[in-house]
């Protein structure tokens, strides 16, 4: 982590907040009156995050972004970056696979962000939903474009549609932003064909962006209350389903599906789903 940015960027963030009225964050007002050569690089790093997930959709100076960019490329390089090589394929349909991961970190066409109906990101400062994690690693860039999008749109994003975005810093070509239903738990027959629409929708952008590969995180089973295992069940029908409904040389036959999960219990659910807990037929007891 590039202490040197990361002062920069905090100096330049508290500035432009003080100039605008904003209150910070708590996280940047604890060290914003310090000498920042003195804090932690750690510190600093949860100042810089904050800062950005309250930050309006405003343009930012060339001499910013270069140093963002920088800091958040150098970040993902540290942390490592996965390719479709990395990914597991389903030994049932070789078009699926899964991989248990960190979604900003993964080089493919296109990944699917899990979004909210105001379509730019996550406001709650430190918050460690999906959202908040794209638009932190791909930059401030993507909050400015995504309120460029929903300006022109009018109205808040419905839910089971799709909008593709740049995926700026991230390693990925792209970013598919969807908003899934919100449920408590127990969703409806509506809730759940709206579930299965998402992933529709996110097919056809990717398509239409002409991409080969595309991840898909697990859509409204986190905050938004989908229960996890009923969720990864419509994924994998919903694009199981939209690939076979491909004529041979349409495009998106080419397609590869990934499904990416983050815990070790969404992870069991999908290697289940897609058949990779099963012995392959050379291996079976007689």
């Amino acid at each position: 982590m590039d202490r040197k940015l990361l002062q920069y960027l905090v100096e330049y963030l508290v500035k432009e907040s003080e100039a605008h009225g904003c209150a910070l964050p708590p996280a940047a007002a604890d060290v914003a009156h310090d000498d920042l050569a003195s804090v932690s690089a750690d510190e600093l790093w949860l100042a810089f995050r904050s800062l950005v997930n309250v930050r309006p959709p405003w343009p930012a100076p060339a001499e910013f972004l270069a140093a963002q960019n920088e800091l958040l490329q150098g970040l993902i390089a540290e942390a490592g970056v996965a390719t479709l090589a990395d990914t597991t394929p389903s030994p049932t349909d070789p078009r699926l696979r899964l991989w248990r991961g960190d979604i900003t970190t993964l080089a493919v066409d296109a990944i699917v962000n899990a979004a909210n109906s105001g379509m730019t990101g996550c406001w709650a400062p430190l918050h460690y939903c999906i959202d908040n994690a794209i638009h932190t690693f791909a930059g401030v860039q993507l909050r400015l474009k995504c309120a460029q999008i929903m300006r022109e749109q009018g109205y808040e994003e419905p839910v089971g549609r799709a909008k593709v975005t740049p995926a700026y810093n991230l390693p990925s070509r792209n970013i598919i932003h969807t908003v899934g239903p919100m449920t408590k738990g127990k969703p409806t027959l509506e809730q759940r064909k709206q579930l299965t629409q998402c992933y529709i929708s996110c097919l056809d952008a990717a398509c239409e962006a002409k991409a080969k590969s595309v991840a898909f995180c697990c859509i409204s089973t986190g905050v938004f209350g989908f229960p996890q295992q009923e969720g990864a069940q419509i994924a994998v029908q919903a694009v199981k389903a939209w690939l076979n409904s491909r004529a041979a040389g349409e495009p998106g036959t080419d397609m590869h599906v990934i499904f990416d999960v983050y815990t070790e219990q969404d992870e069991n659910f999908y290697r289940a789903i897609l058949g990779e807990d099963e012995k392959p037929a050379n291996d079976a007891e007689e």
